[in-house]
């Protein structure tokens, strides 16, 4: 499955920036390897850089690390609700919100890196479960339609958003 197989109506424009970070990969490759992209940055993050920005009132290496995180768990919360049949419509949520609460400020970073590689293979297990149907099942999440398997994208994406915003300007 490839982003060329998304209907319109599997997700809202908003999401088609991360939706198309993807290019022509299946979606497996995509959350393979936006995992390894990423990993491909932080690994090489010593412990005190973490909390460096690359510019006032940006996200340090570490608060950016744990958005990263905390939108993975979101929308693959999502995709089980939606894969599911779950036809409640599921709320948005502020970013920055999560970002201002969440103190990394204690965190070993290397502890953050293992966290984010055990929420991926959560990720990729919970995709693994859903059959073909449950993937084109779609819900209505902030206020927009969702499929399951276009949610696997914008997770994918999302990352891959991030790995080049890191290599970009925080090098």
């Amino acid at each position: 499955m490839r982003i060329t197989d998304l209907q319109p109506a599997e997700y809202q424009e908003f999401y088609a920036n991360y939706i198309n970070n993807v290019g022509t990969l299946s979606l497996w490759s995509a959350l393979d390897e936006s995992e390894a992209q990423l990993l491909e940055y932080l690994t090489h993050v010593t412990e005190d850089r973490t909390d460096y920005a690359y510019a006032e009132g940006k996200w340090t290496i570490a608060q950016c690390l744990q958005h990263i995180i905390d939108t993975e768990r979101i929308f693959a919360y999502r995709a089980l609700r939606i894969g599911r049949g779950d036809t409640t419509a599921l709320p948005g949520f502020q970013q920055d919100d999560y970002a201002a609460i969440a103190d990394v400020s204690d965190r070993r970073f290397l502890d953050m890196i293992e966290e984010f590689r055990l929420v991926r293979a959560s990720t990729i297990a919970l995709f693994r479960s859903f059959t073909e149907e449950d993937m084109l099942r779609v819900g209505t999440m902030s206020g927009g339609g969702a499929s399951v398997r276009a949610l696997g994208f914008i997770i994918s994406g999302h990352v891959y958003h991030h790995a080049k915003l890191y290599r970009e300007r925080y090098q």
